[in-house]
């Protein structure tokens, strides 16, 4: 009888032992799994963030771009602006010099006869 019980003692040990490693398997398959789970996450959001990140780099170039065009355009216009205004002086030095009521070396204008 004593064999008996020291078996069954010995059987139930061994269930205790072989259900106390299933259990911890099943625990590690599951924590693994979460694990991976977690890390399919976290990719997801880092490649939406990656997304977002270059839209707004592109956005950010694409003003630069911009702002350098209307640079180059309004540096353009004060060049031209300039030229006109140096061709405007131009043309009132040549009106001056054509006009007979103009002095041009005294810089007096004569009108009716007077200075």
């Amino acid at each position: 009888m004593k064999a008996v019980v020291a078996v069954v003692l010995v059987i139930a040990v061994v269930l205790l032992i072989a259900g106390a490693v299933v259990t911890t398997r099943r625990r590690k398959l599951a924590e693994l799994e979460r694990l991976r789970n977690e890390a399919r996450d976290t990719r997801e959001v880092a490649a939406k963030q990656h997304q977002e990140a270059d839209r707004r780099l592109a956005e950010a170039e694409e003003l630069a771009a911009r702002a350098k065009r209307e640079a180059l355009a309004a540096e353009e216009q004060r060049r031209e602006a300039s030229a006109a205004r140096s061709s405007a002086r131009d043309l009132e030095s040549e009106a001056d010099r054509v006009d007979p009521d103009v002095d041009v070396e005294a810089g007096v204008q004569e009108v009716n006869g007077r200075r």
